[in-house]
Protein backbone atom coordinates (compact mmCIF):
# COMPACT_ATOMS: atom_id res chain seq x y z
CA UNK A 1 0.00 0.00 0.00
CA UNK A 2 0.99 3.30 -0.48
CA UNK A 3 1.69 5.85 2.19
CA UNK A 4 3.23 8.28 1.17
CA UNK A 5 0.81 11.30 -0.63
CA UNK A 6 3.39 12.61 -2.83
CA UNK A 7 4.34 8.87 -4.22
CA UNK A 8 0.85 8.71 -4.86
CA UNK A 9 0.69 11.26 -6.73
CA UNK A 10 4.12 11.26 -8.82
CA UNK A 11 2.79 7.23 -9.64
CA UNK A 12 -0.74 8.08 -10.76
CA UNK A 13 0.87 10.90 -13.36
CA UNK A 14 3.63 8.65 -14.97
CA UNK A 15 1.38 5.62 -14.94
CA UNK A 16 -1.65 7.85 -16.36
CA UNK A 17 0.65 9.22 -18.92
CA UNK A 18 1.96 5.85 -19.97
CA UNK A 19 -1.49 4.13 -20.27
CA UNK A 20 -2.14 6.87 -22.75
CA UNK A 21 0.76 6.02 -25.07
CA UNK A 22 0.26 2.58 -24.32
CA UNK A 23 -3.41 3.22 -25.77
CA UNK A 24 -1.67 4.83 -28.86
CA UNK A 25 0.04 1.81 -29.79
CA UNK A 26 -3.29 0.08 -29.66
CA UNK A 27 -3.11 -1.68 -26.23
CA UNK A 28 -6.07 -1.39 -23.77
CA UNK A 29 -4.57 0.27 -20.56
CA UNK A 30 -6.00 0.87 -17.68
CA UNK A 31 -4.58 2.94 -14.40
CA UNK A 32 -4.52 1.81 -10.93
CA UNK A 33 -3.59 2.57 -7.47
CA UNK A 34 -3.02 -0.76 -5.75
CA UNK A 35 -2.96 -4.25 -6.50
CA UNK A 36 -6.70 -5.21 -5.34
CA UNK A 37 -7.43 -2.41 -7.65
CA UNK A 38 -5.55 -4.42 -10.45
CA UNK A 39 -7.25 -8.09 -9.32
CA UNK A 40 -10.66 -6.76 -9.67
CA UNK A 41 -9.81 -5.13 -13.13
CA UNK A 42 -8.10 -8.36 -14.42
CA UNK A 43 -11.05 -10.26 -13.31
CA UNK A 44 -13.55 -8.02 -15.12
CA UNK A 45 -10.98 -8.53 -18.01
CA UNK A 46 -11.35 -12.48 -18.04
CA UNK A 47 -14.55 -14.15 -19.69
CA UNK A 48 -15.88 -17.00 -17.15
CA UNK A 49 -15.79 -19.44 -20.02
CA UNK A 50 -12.30 -18.48 -20.95
CA UNK A 51 -9.86 -21.22 -21.06
CA UNK A 52 -6.87 -19.32 -19.13
CA UNK A 53 -2.97 -19.76 -18.98
CA UNK A 54 -0.42 -18.14 -17.53
CA UNK A 55 3.79 -17.67 -17.53
CA UNK A 56 5.68 -17.38 -14.59
CA UNK A 57 4.95 -14.11 -13.41
CA UNK A 58 5.71 -12.80 -10.17
CA UNK A 59 3.55 -9.87 -10.23
CA UNK A 60 0.63 -11.71 -11.20
CA UNK A 61 0.66 -14.13 -8.08
CA UNK A 62 1.46 -11.17 -6.28
CA UNK A 63 -2.15 -9.70 -6.56
CA UNK A 64 -3.84 -13.14 -6.01
CA UNK A 65 -5.17 -13.76 -9.49
CA UNK A 66 -3.96 -17.34 -10.05
CA UNK A 67 -5.07 -18.36 -6.66
CA UNK A 68 -8.43 -16.16 -7.61
CA UNK A 69 -8.58 -18.27 -11.13
CA UNK A 70 -7.88 -21.44 -9.48
CA UNK A 71 -10.54 -21.01 -6.86
CA UNK A 72 -13.67 -19.38 -8.98
CA UNK A 73 -14.30 -21.69 -11.50
CA UNK A 74 -12.32 -21.42 -14.40
CA UNK A 75 -10.94 -23.75 -16.58
CA UNK A 76 -6.96 -23.66 -16.49
CA UNK A 77 -4.45 -24.90 -18.04
CA UNK A 78 -1.72 -24.87 -14.90
CA UNK A 79 2.01 -26.25 -15.62
CA UNK A 80 2.35 -26.43 -11.97
CA UNK A 81 0.59 -29.23 -11.63
CA UNK A 82 2.74 -31.40 -14.00
CA UNK A 83 3.74 -34.73 -12.91
CA UNK A 84 6.74 -35.00 -15.29
CA UNK A 85 8.80 -32.61 -17.16
CA UNK A 86 7.42 -34.13 -20.15
CA UNK A 87 4.24 -33.47 -19.08
CA UNK A 88 4.97 -29.61 -18.18
CA UNK A 89 6.61 -28.98 -21.34
CA UNK A 90 3.09 -30.26 -23.07
CA UNK A 91 0.74 -27.94 -20.99
CA UNK A 92 3.60 -25.27 -21.75
CA UNK A 93 2.77 -25.93 -24.98
CA UNK A 94 -1.01 -26.27 -24.93
CA UNK A 95 -0.83 -22.60 -23.47
CA UNK A 96 0.13 -21.14 -26.46
CA UNK A 97 -4.08 -21.89 -27.48
CA UNK A 98 -5.67 -20.65 -24.33
CA UNK A 99 -8.32 -17.94 -24.37
CA UNK A 100 -6.61 -15.78 -22.05
CA UNK A 101 -2.91 -15.51 -21.23
CA UNK A 102 -1.71 -13.86 -17.77
CA UNK A 103 1.51 -11.80 -17.56
CA UNK A 104 3.71 -9.26 -16.48
CA UNK A 105 6.15 -7.34 -18.04
CA UNK A 106 9.67 -6.55 -17.58
CA UNK A 107 10.01 -3.11 -18.34
CA UNK A 108 8.09 -0.86 -20.02
CA UNK A 109 9.23 2.95 -21.63
CA UNK A 110 7.07 6.12 -20.99
CA UNK A 111 6.27 6.14 -25.12
CA UNK A 112 4.54 2.50 -24.75
CA UNK A 113 6.40 -0.10 -25.56
CA UNK A 114 6.73 -3.20 -23.94
CA UNK A 115 9.91 -5.15 -23.35
CA UNK A 116 10.41 -8.90 -22.53
CA UNK A 117 13.28 -11.48 -22.35
CA UNK A 118 13.02 -14.98 -22.02
CA UNK A 119 14.82 -18.13 -21.72
CA UNK A 120 13.07 -21.05 -23.79
CA UNK A 121 10.69 -18.26 -25.07
CA UNK A 122 6.76 -19.53 -24.18
CA UNK A 123 5.89 -16.55 -22.37
CA UNK A 124 7.34 -14.10 -25.08
CA UNK A 125 5.84 -16.75 -27.86
CA UNK A 126 2.16 -15.88 -25.91
CA UNK A 127 2.45 -12.35 -25.81
CA UNK A 128 2.92 -12.15 -29.79
CA UNK A 129 0.58 -15.18 -31.00
CA UNK A 130 -1.67 -17.69 -29.93
CA UNK A 131 -3.67 -16.76 -27.08
CA UNK A 132 -6.99 -14.90 -27.97
CA UNK A 133 -5.92 -12.47 -25.19
CA UNK A 134 -3.35 -11.64 -22.87
CA UNK A 135 -3.63 -9.55 -19.63
CA UNK A 136 -0.69 -7.82 -18.02
CA UNK A 137 -0.43 -6.99 -14.74
CA UNK A 138 2.52 -4.30 -14.06
CA UNK A 139 3.64 -1.59 -11.54
CA UNK A 140 4.96 1.39 -12.23
CA UNK A 141 8.00 0.91 -11.04
CA UNK A 142 8.67 -1.04 -14.50
CA UNK A 143 8.23 2.36 -16.49
CA UNK A 144 11.42 3.25 -17.85
CA UNK A 145 11.98 6.90 -19.85
CA UNK A 146 13.19 5.42 -23.00
CA UNK A 147 13.41 2.22 -25.18
CA UNK A 148 16.69 2.00 -23.97
CA UNK A 149 16.45 2.71 -20.97
CA UNK A 150 13.53 -0.67 -20.82
CA UNK A 151 15.78 -2.92 -22.50
CA UNK A 152 18.73 -2.16 -19.50
CA UNK A 153 16.18 -2.77 -17.16
CA UNK A 154 14.78 -6.18 -18.61
CA UNK A 155 18.93 -7.38 -19.16
CA UNK A 156 20.42 -5.77 -15.71
CA UNK A 157 17.50 -5.67 -13.31
CA UNK A 158 14.65 -7.99 -14.06
CA UNK A 159 16.88 -11.18 -15.73
CA UNK A 160 19.49 -10.93 -12.64
CA UNK A 161 16.68 -11.31 -10.20
CA UNK A 162 14.46 -13.68 -12.03
CA UNK A 163 17.67 -15.94 -11.96
CA UNK A 164 18.19 -15.50 -8.41
CA UNK A 165 15.32 -17.00 -8.17
CA UNK A 166 15.23 -19.92 -10.51
CA UNK A 167 18.42 -21.01 -9.03
CA UNK A 168 16.82 -21.50 -5.69
CA UNK A 169 14.68 -24.55 -7.29
CA UNK A 170 16.60 -25.85 -9.93
CA UNK A 171 21.14 -25.55 -10.06
CA UNK A 172 22.10 -23.03 -12.23
CA UNK A 173 25.62 -21.41 -13.07
CA UNK A 174 25.51 -17.98 -14.35
CA UNK A 175 27.55 -15.29 -13.74
CA UNK A 176 24.53 -13.35 -12.73
CA UNK A 177 23.46 -15.66 -9.75
CA UNK A 178 26.65 -15.62 -8.29
CA UNK A 179 27.29 -11.50 -8.23
CA UNK A 180 23.98 -10.52 -9.09
CA UNK A 181 25.50 -8.16 -11.88
CA UNK A 182 24.71 -9.07 -15.76
CA UNK A 183 27.71 -10.00 -17.65
CA UNK A 184 26.28 -10.65 -21.11
CA UNK A 185 26.75 -14.50 -20.81
CA UNK A 186 26.55 -16.84 -23.24
CA UNK A 187 25.96 -19.65 -20.36
CA UNK A 188 23.29 -22.71 -21.29
CA UNK A 189 21.76 -21.97 -18.02
CA UNK A 190 21.17 -18.21 -19.06
CA UNK A 191 17.32 -17.17 -19.44
CA UNK A 192 18.35 -14.30 -21.94
CA UNK A 193 17.87 -16.27 -24.84
CA UNK A 194 14.89 -14.41 -26.63
CA UNK A 195 14.61 -10.41 -26.50
CA UNK A 196 11.12 -9.04 -27.40
CA UNK A 197 10.19 -5.50 -27.83
CA UNK A 198 6.32 -4.85 -28.39
CA UNK A 199 5.66 -1.60 -30.03
CA UNK A 200 2.07 -2.26 -30.91
CA UNK A 201 -0.94 -4.44 -30.00
CA UNK A 202 -1.88 -6.35 -33.15
CA UNK A 203 -4.86 -6.88 -33.40
CA UNK A 204 -6.10 -3.77 -31.55
CA UNK A 205 -7.03 -4.29 -28.11
CA UNK A 206 -5.69 -8.22 -27.64
CA UNK A 207 -2.91 -7.37 -25.33
CA UNK A 208 -4.76 -5.61 -21.89
CA UNK A 209 -2.08 -3.98 -19.60
CA UNK A 210 -2.91 -3.01 -16.21
CA UNK A 211 -0.42 -0.60 -14.33
CA UNK A 212 -0.53 -0.17 -10.54
CA UNK A 213 1.45 2.57 -8.11
CA UNK A 214 2.15 0.08 -5.74
CA UNK A 215 4.72 -2.03 -6.35
CA UNK A 216 4.65 -5.34 -7.08
CA UNK A 217 7.19 -8.40 -8.39
CA UNK A 218 10.47 -7.21 -9.85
Amino acid sequence: MIQNAFIKERNQKLGNKTVINLQKRYFDAYYVDTKEEALQKAIELIPKTDVVAWGGSVSIAETGLINHIKENGYSVIDRDSAKSPEERTELIRKSLLCDTYLMGTNAISEDGQLVNIDGTGNRVAALIYGPKSVVIISSVNKIMPTLEDAIKRARTVAAPINMQKIAKISERNTPCVITGTCANCTSNDSICAQMVITRLCKPKGRIKIILTGEEIGF
